[in-house]
């Protein structure tokens, strides 16, 4: 298996791939992983899908934990105390420590990751994809993944559309240190977010600011932001720079919003940035691709391993694509309440005042941090194609037993089998478990596939996701 790009999504893809004893070769076109200190934020999701694999206590040791709210346009509204989730809060963590310990974690599994190595070409037949690298080499593969990014060269080369909206407007953000006194900081602040919400300045540590400004009239799109172009932005703004100097990391985005047509042509695939590019604003660009890398991971470890069902993989697209299409809408949503027309700005206090209702503020943070993600498995329970939260049982917590990346039967009724399948699913049978039904049975992502208590039926689902089973 190739996979182009070690980015989040690829490191996590090509681990969960080894998780199934799959050989994986990522292939990286730099040479150097990034160095640029870009805080990025691990939502409630990401967290609960990091437990499930073993590597929550590794990111709260690196990152800055912080409660939920505030997420959606910037609107100051903290999160209900009961979200369902053992995981409700948000996780800080710098761009390179998240790569490295997703990359540790995939050649601690037996990944092989090459830098400097460029694919430039492929070509795809029955039976696997050829992959040409940049000096000429030429490599076998039975899939191609392409996690290379927003501009990625795999999607151009499958011929694969990117619908959607150009930037219109850039931002720039950054984190640095602020000569200005707190109070003068926000009182500005205060004054000049009435009237421009693509602005702020947050603490980010002793003395350390986040900073956000309009990038109108900024040098040079193509090139890096200079801790001038801040200066200059702020003091256009503000009226004043606060002394800004030291960053820690410099960085512009635009409102550029695109969705793949399709996120498979044969053989070769596409996740993360290469599927979608959106604004960052609410944070949820690598979290959307890191949950692709967990959707997908296990669904083509079977199909290499010979035992997926006819459809398994189709259900890739037919799960993340609509993900990734909500995504879209909710932050064209944020970014128009960032706007400063009139019209826009009454929305947004209508909204502020909506979201003083309980269910309203859960359901634009469930949406957010991809706990509200429901896949289509047919008619049933709410649960049905949810994620199932970390509940306590009588052998601990629920993700502790998922590290293994398989599926796994939480059997209330102690009388269910997996015979057949048992070298695919585990099975659990606990009737202290806290659980409204009597069984669920678990894919390798979380997501329930089925709940009820007869075998037969429970066969049937078996078979849906896991194939056939073993003689």
């Amino acid at each position: 298996m190739i996979i182009a790009g070690c980015g989040p999504t690829g490191a996590m893809l090509a681990a969960e791939l080894r998780l199934h004893d799959v050989r994986v070769l990522v292939l990286e076109k730099d040479t150097e992983p990034v160095s640029f200190v870009r805080i990025v934020g691990l939502h409630i999701r990401s967290l609960e899908l990091m437990a499930m694999r073993g590597l929550l206590e590794r990111i709260l040791e690196r990152g800055r934990q912080r409660p939920a709210g505030g997420f959606f346009a910037a609107i100051n509204k903290p999160a209900p105390e009961d979200l369902d989730s053992a995981h409700a809060y948000l996780v800080g963590i710098p761009q390179p420590v998240i790569v490295h310990l997703l990359e540790e974690h995939a050649t601690a599994l037996g990944a092989q990751i090459r830098r400097g190595c460029a694919v430039t070409d492929f070509e795809q037949d029955d039976d696997g994809v050829t992959v040409v690298l940049a000096d000429g080499e030429q490599l076998r593969t039975r899939y191609l993944v392409g996690c290379d990014g927003g501009r990625s060269t795999i999607r151009k080369l499958l011929g694969v559309g990117f619908p959607g909206e150009p930037s219109r407007s850039e931002t720039l953000m950054g984190e640095m240190e602020v000569g200005a006194p707190q109070e003068e900081i926000a009182a500005k602040v205060a004054e000049i977010s009435e009237t421009h919400e693509r602005f702020w300045l947050r603490p980010a540590g002793v003395g350390v600011y986040s900073v956000v400004v309009p990038a109108e009239g900024v040098s040079d799109r193509a090139k890096p932001p200079t801790l001038d172009d801040f200066r200059q932005r702020l003091r256009a703004v503000a009226g004043t720079d606060f002394g800004v100097h030291s960053p820690r990391w410099l960085s512009r985005f635009g409102d550029a919003t695109r969705l793949a047509e399709r996120y498979r042509v044969g053989r070769v695939l596409l996740a993360g940035d290469a599927a979608h590019i959106h604004p960052p604003i609410g944070g949820q660009g690598l979290n959307l691709g890191v949950q692709d890398a967990f959707n997908l991971g296990w669904k083509l470890a079977a199909q290499v391993r010979g035992w997926a069902p006819v459809t398994l993989l189709d259900t890739y697209q037919a799960e993340r694509h609509p993900v990734a299409e909500d995504v879209l809408d909710n932050t064209r949503a944020q970014m128009a309440l960032l706007s400063t027309d009139p019209g826009a700005q009454a929305v947004r206090r209508l909204l502020t005042e909506l979201m003083d209702f309980d269910e309203v503020n859960r359901h634009l943070i469930e949406k957010i941090t991809a706990i509200g993600v429901r896949y289509d498995f047919g008619a049933g329970p709410d649960l049905l194609g949810r994620r199932l939260r970390d509940i306590d049982l009588k052998q601990g917590h629920l993700y502790g037993l998922l590290r293994r990346g398989r599926g796994l039967l939480l059997d209330r009724t102690e009388r269910l089998t997996v015979d057949g399948w048992s070298d695919r699913v585990d099975h659990l049978a606990d009737r202290s478990a806290a659980l409204d039904v009597p069984c669920v049975l678990l894919r390798p992502d979380g997501h329930v596939a089925w709940i009820g208590d007869d075998q037969q039926d429970l066969d049937d689902h078996l078979s849906r996701w896991f194939g056939e089973p073993a003689n």
